[in-house]
């Protein structure tokens, strides 16, 4: 069997490690970036109602038309823009590989970053580039940039706007600087845009390389798996033909509708995220040895003195919950946790236990 799967299965995919998501069963959740708050009851009923009166016996409109419109309407897309749905942020990140992978073609993104790019980049034998961002702030490394650009010429370039695991975002004029060198394209990642100041949806078409991400999942709809990407149509209907048929389910498509349609109750959700992210931060800020970094996404990294993140992390699952650690995975993350914004009661839980750490 060993020899066997040797044979068949690629080198580069052996040597990955899956990715991996801990078992969360029992503990406080804050470790995945999720909207914590469920429905309300009412709201919960009417959905149910409409998928009940949804049928499942026939396939889905393959281009969830009146769900695009939807979202292109929520999202304030401009008009003249395309836009493309995946199931998740995940399959769209696949979906550019696929079409602008080849032989000697690479992806480039920074350092740390979010993983998937990476992995999809081997899974698609394309090359990857990581870029180390400064590690005083996080903030881009333009002449590191400018040299990896320059030398590599990658076909797309990925840029997570807030950054994860940092929660920074950049600087808009290092981005156009990007844009403008990139000799393919520039992918926008606003997966974490509802807690931040600032997106670029509206430079769309002022660069004909600029292609936007979003995800729902960070809105509270973690569960569906819906994504889009926005930009030139040119681009779209090359990148649409390697989508796979009906890749968004007719329950999904409902389920975003219904959400979309009832967005207040998703408006005060995130609002209420945004206002705990604030008080988290001015407690942690206020605790001996631990430093937290200024976040603009539904989560902050922390930073332990010297050797007690691991200790951290344990006590924290110990007592019941469950957060990233991140200490190990890139010199820029040592001694480094990241803890995500839950409820208030939670955020609570979660400070008070860092707190009863830090006082041995």
């Amino acid at each position: 069997m060993e020899q066997r799967v040797q044979n068949w299965i690629r080198p580069e995919i052996r040597a990955l490690s899956a990715y991996h998501v801990q078992d969360a069963s029992g503990l406080i959740k804050l470790d995945a970036m999720e909207n914590p708050y469920t429905w309300p009851e009412d709201m919960r009923q009417a959905w149910l109602e409409r998928l009940r009166q949804t049928d499942v016996n026939r396939y889905p409109d393959p281009q969830a038309k009146a769900l695009a419109k939807e979202l292109r309407q929520a999202m304030e897309i401009p008009l003249d823009m395309g836009l493309l749905l995946g199931n998740g942020s995940d399959e769209i990140i696949q979906m550019l590989a696929l079409a602008a992978g080849g032989e000697g073609r690479g992806i480039l993104s920074v350092e740390p970053g979010f993983v998937m790019y990476r992995m999809i980049a081997v899974w698609c034998r394309m090359d990857y580039m990581g870029v180390s961002l400064r590690g005083d702030d996080f903030s881009l490394d333009m002449p590191a940039l400018r040299r990896a650009i320059e030398k590599h010429r990658p076909a797309l370039i990925f840029l997570a706007c807030p950054n994860n695991p940092t929660g920074n975002l950049f600087d808009e004029k290092d981005i156009r600087e990007i844009l403008e060198i990139a000799p393919g394209l520039v992918v926008v990642d606003e997966a974490y845009v509802p807690f931040a100041d600032a997106s670029f949806i509206s430079w769309l078409g002022q660069y004909e390389n600029l292609l936007v991400m979003r995800t729902l999942s960070k809105l509270g709809l973690a569960g569906l798996r819906l994504g889009l990407l926005a930009g030139p149509q040119a681009w779209l209907e090359e990148i649409d033909k390697v989508r796979m048929p009906y890749n968004i389910n007719v329950l999904t498509q409902e389920s975003a509708r219904f959400a979309l349609e009832h967005h207040q109750v998703l408006d005060e959700q995130t609002a209420a995220i945004r206002r705990d992210r604030a008080a988290m931060f001015d407690a942690l800020r206020s605790m001996n040895g631990i430093t937290p970094y200024p976040s603009q996404a539904n989560f902050i990294l922390v930073r332990t003195a010297a050797g007690r993140a691991q200790a951290l992390f344990d006590a924290l699952l110990k007592n019941g919950v469950l957060v990233k650690k991140l200490h190990g995975s890139h010199p820029l993350l040592e001694d480094c946790l990241r803890f995500t914004v839950g409820k208030t009661a939670e955020n609570r839980r979660l400070l008070q236990l860092v707190e009863d750490f830090i006082r041995g």
